[in-house]
């Protein structure tokens, strides 16, 4: 069988072709048993689920931390300890880097922060997440107001999230359901970014942060 070559001409335009011909037209939907929810809203993480994620983030040598809802601040800032500049998404909530004495630097304030901006050693991005997944220890990020563009999550050597348990599920289904619009770009991060290579040496920090930190706030 020859495999037509894609650099160029009617090969090239063959294999396209037949891309956007297996691409599916219709839009994507979740089964609805999956958006099922308490009357007051949707379904809250119970304890399991909450072990499991946490036991995948470790797993993945991501550091977590957990605090109740009026800890953020002050458990964010011990997070940063030393770090002189953090970046956020343009409307990440407020209070969250209140204790910490850094400089903070939004996503577009005055302007969008650059690759060369997020690339400064020692900087490190405070984002919100969509949903977390616990069977897979999975963060999905899909540009929402406390999480922004995927920059920001991608180029600095340090993201540190923020996860609420009403933010968690078990699989995937589930956390595509919880999504505003599965079909938008999304980010999943799975630990810190690592490699490895025929020896299986592993090395982080190739493609993305080479630390994480998930603060899991509890109630």
């Amino acid at each position: 069988m020859t495999v037509p070559e894609v650099t160029g001409g009617p090969a090239r335009d063959e294999v396209l072709a037949r891309i956007r011909a297996a691409r599916p037209t219709a839009p994507v939907t979740v089964p609805r048993d999956y958006r099922a929810g308490t009357p007051d809203g949707p379904p809250t993480a119970d304890r399991d689920l909450l072990d499991l994620l946490v036991d995948r983030l470790v797993d993945y040598r991501a550091t977590v931390r957990l605090c109740g809802r009026h800890e953020v601040a002050e458990t964010l800032a011990d997070l940063l300890g030393p770090v002189p500049t953090v970046a956020v998404p343009g409307r990440v909530p407020g209070n969250w880097l209140s204790a910490y004495p850094g400089r903070v630097r939004r996503d577009g304030d005055p302007e969008p922060l650059t690759v060369a901006d997020l690339d400064t050693p020692g900087l490190a991005v405070v984002t919100g997440c969509a949903v977390a997944i616990a069977r897979t220890g999975t963060l999905i990020l899909d540009g929402g107001p406390d999480q922004g563009r995927r920059l920001l999550s991608l180029v600095p050597d340090h993201h540190l999230c923020v996860v609420r348990v009403d933010q968690v599920v078990d699989g995937l289904p589930a956390a595509l359901a919880r999504l505003a619009d599965p079909t938008r770009p999304l980010t999943m991060v799975s630990g810190p970014s690592a490699t490895s290579d025929i020896e299986l040496d592993r090395v982080e920090g190739v493609h993305g942060p080479r630390r994480l930190d998930v603060l899991l706030v509890t109630d």
